[in-house]
């Protein structure tokens, strides 16, 4: 009978080893089971409701992404924290395998309703749908974001601009007798902080000042946390692409001045640049920033050389025109064309000059003018009926109308060397008071933009 009570002893014993033992819960899945089991995420989690939930706000900047002058607004990419302390969920880590700190869903618990106000969009954020929560109750809200922020942009000194746009955190609802905001990091940390900043774009960090302010409203005050950041924007990209070949544009055009004024091909060569500089700046529209607040002064810079390039044509029109109509007038009044057309028939009917004599001849000056003094023979003798001329009588009267085409031609080249001079001295003062315009023009400008530069 015992050896009947031993053999099923034992086979009850081998039963119970084959039957699996039931897992028992992980100590991670019952402290999250013991910490929301009667938690309520809209009520802020504070035992005495008077005292307010502080919350730490931290930003590192990553890189500005974009910044838009017509639509006054700066995309940037930021690292965001936010850190509080959660009465509620406080627990004895020997109680549950020493777990320290565990990862929560954002949903389930309080989040702050902390907000930018100068947010405008949210660009594409990841969505981290997770905190992490200590053993004291401290919550660790860390995520990246890529925000849209409003920004008043001053683009008057491009390419050579700073700009100082803010992020403003405040609570949306909570005064600050409720929630409370600080800084995590000391101001001088957050404004030297540049270890994670792409600072190889467009876009040179300088500092990200941080400040804490209260402002009330409704005789009920609010907590601010403001963050600036100032940037300044790497200029060498603008000053190769933009500036320098409109300098050399302008460099070509007063260099143009030295080209001979009675050629046609000063106007023709102005024109020339004056039509590449047009198809330049239509190229390079997008590269300049659209801005509907006002003009920056690199574009009143391109339309003060389009100005001066269209000033130096008129002023070459100008010259080569008064230098034309002062040859046609000296022709049109000068004695030599009267004297081709006096004397200049191979057959004439009549002698050409009745009162060309040998007295004549006696009274030509030295020096080549000819001055006719009639003399009472003279005067006599156009009563007289003419006589056909012997050969040496016409020989002389032929000598003596080249020798007053000479002189006469002589008189008219001195007349049109004169004008050229005069003209030539009109294109001198005109070329120098254009350089002294584009002189003052370009020291205005190099000063400021250096002013702006190293500032």
């Amino acid at each position: 009978m015992s050896l009947i009570w031993l053999t099923l002893l034992l086979s009850a014993a081998h039963l119970a080893e084959c039957v699996p033992e039931k897992q028992k819960r992980s100590a991670l899945n019952q402290l999250t089971r013991t910490l929301l089991r009667k938690y309520d995420c809209g009520v802020r989690p504070v035992h005495n409701w008077t005292s307010p939930t502080v919350i730490y706000i931290d930003l590192i900047l990553q890189s500005v992404l974009d910044v838009d002058g017509k639509t006054q607004s700066i995309t940037t990419s930021i690292w965001y924290r936010q850190i509080w302390t959660d009465e509620f969920l406080v627990w004895d880590p020997e109680e549950f395998d020493g777990i320290n700190e565990i990862s929560l869903s954002s949903d389930a618990i309080w989040i702050p309703d902390v907000i930018v106000s100068e947010f405008v969009d949210e660009g594409k954020s990841l969505p981290i749908p997770y905190v992490y929560v200590n053993s004291s109750g401290s919550v660790k809200h860390h995520r990246p974001m890529q925000v849209v922020l409003a920004c008043s942009l001053e683009m008057y000194a491009f390419p050579f601009d700073k700009q100082n746009c803010s992020l403003t955190f405040r609570s949306w609802l909570h005064s600050v007798k409720e929630i409370d905001l600080a800084l995590w990091r000391s101001a001088e940390a957050v404004a030297n902080d540049k270890r994670e900043f792409m600072n190889d774009g467009e876009w040179e960090l300088l500092s990200i000042p941080s400040s804490y302010w209260q402002i009330r409203q409704d005789d009920t005050d609010y907590a601010h946390v403001q963050f600036n950041v100032l940037i300044r924007r790497r200029p060498l990209l603008y000053v190769v692409g933009l500036l320098i070949p409109s300098v050399f544009l302008m460099l070509v055009d007063v260099t143009s001045f030295y080209l001979p004024l009675s050629s046609g091909t000063r106007i023709a060569f102005k024109i020339s640049i004056l039509l590449g500089y047009t198809l330049f700046r239509v190229n390079l529209t997008d590269e300049l920033p659209a801005t509907a607040v006002n003009t920056p002064l690199i574009g009143v810079f391109f339309a003060v050389c389009m100005a001066l390039l269209m000033l130096s044509l008129i002023k070459s029109i100008l010259v080569v025109k008064l230098l034309h109509h002062g040859e046609k007038e000296v022709r049109q009044m000068s004695m030599s064309a009267c004297l081709l057309d006096k004397y200049g028939s191979a057959a004439p009917s009549f002698p050409e000059s009745a009162l060309t004599s040998i007295g004549t001849l006696d009274r030509i000056n030295p020096s080549g003018d000819y001055e006719f003094e009639p003399s009472l023979e003279d005067l006599l003798s156009l009563n007289e009926i003419p006589e056909v001329p012997s050969g040496l009588e016409w020989l002389l009267q032929e000598l003596v109308s080249l020798h007053q085409a000479f002189s006469q031609e002589d008189s008219e080249s001195s007349a049109q060397a004169e004008w050229l001079a005069l003209c030539s001295k009109l294109d001198c003062f005109l070329f120098r008071f254009y350089l002294l315009v584009l002189a003052s023009y370009a020291a205005t400008l190099l000063m400021l933009w250096a002013s702006w530069s190293f500032a």
